[in-house]
């Protein structure tokens, strides 16, 4: 029940966010508020208020030349510094459409923030870890190093067992049960189809619940969405996987870092 009542909230607050652009910034501020104690996401006590100006009205994107002060050590996988469309900011992959489009980014990170970093019998390190798998599989960069150095800082292992599982998931160090759950993923990456009841049965003989299946193919299904989203648009990752390093150190969750993201104009 607990489950279906966040799910409605969820839905009920991406609605929501929708119509709050049209109020002015001391309502917007307070149903911003009311919003995230909806949810109960354990986020800052800051975080509502700095979420205002991401519910503002007015963000003007900017040109080309704009979006090529990234720098050229950022590309996207074309190995252009351009992204598709102008965006309003040089922030790297999903970064810059959260800004671009904030609307749309409370529901996107609301998403996240329930999938990796709310309380689950499965570990912060291992969600993080099947989102990884499943961005190296999409081989998107941005969401691959990003999420990487995160399952490296939740992960006794760091980013050593990171590599092993993207290499070889049958031959890496992990659980008999969290195997099952990525072969799950792996499934789910390629098709919704091809996930079949000898999968599912096979990571319940390992030990997985319900409720950790289920968590594991919306993961992988919304990294599918994430995945798409950043590089069907062009947008640009550094290779350097150490420029994600500092991000991974955070531990105050997904709507917080976004808050913090936006606020900063």
């Amino acid at each position: 029940m607990d489950n279906l009542l966040t799910s409605i909230c969820l839905v009920d607050a991406s609605r929501r966010a929708q119509s709050w652009l049209c109020e002015d910034k001391r309502t917007t501020r307070r149903r911003s508020q009311e919003m995230t104690n909806t949810i109960d996401f354990p986020v800052h006590t800051d975080v509502a208020e700095k979420l205002t100006d991401i519910l503002s009205p007015g963000v003007v994107p900017c040109d080309a030349e704009c979006a090529d002060r990234a720098g050229s050590d950022q590309l996207n996988h074309e190995g252009s510094t351009t992204p598709y469309i102008a965006l309003n900011s040089d922030e790297p992959g999903i970064r810059g459409l959260f800004k671009y489009r904030p609307e749309t980014a409370f529901p996107l990170n609301g998403l996240v923030e329930v999938l990796l970093f709310r309380e689950n019998s499965l570990t912060r390190g291992e969600r993080e870890l099947i989102a990884t798998y499943v961005s190296a599989l999409n081989e998107c960069r941005f969401c691959f190093f990003t999420h990487a150095a995160i399952a490296a800082a939740h992960l006794p292992e760091g980013m050593t067992l990171v590599e092993q599982v993207r290499a070889d998931l049958e031959a890496a160090p992990v659980s008999d049960k969290l195997r099952a759950l990525l072969a799950i993923a792996a499934a789910v990456q390629q098709s919704g189809r091809r996930v079949s009841r000898q999968d599912i049965a096979a990571a319940r003989a390992a030990g997985a619940t319900d409720l950790e299946i289920h968590d594991t193919v919306l993961i992988a299904a919304a990294f599918c969405m994430y995945n798409r989203y950043v590089d069907g648009l062009g947008t640009l990752a550094a290779n350097d996987p150490e420029h994600y390093a500092a991000r991974a150190e955070r531990t105050d969750g997904y709507l917080a870092v976004l808050a913090d993201s936006l606020s900063q104009g």
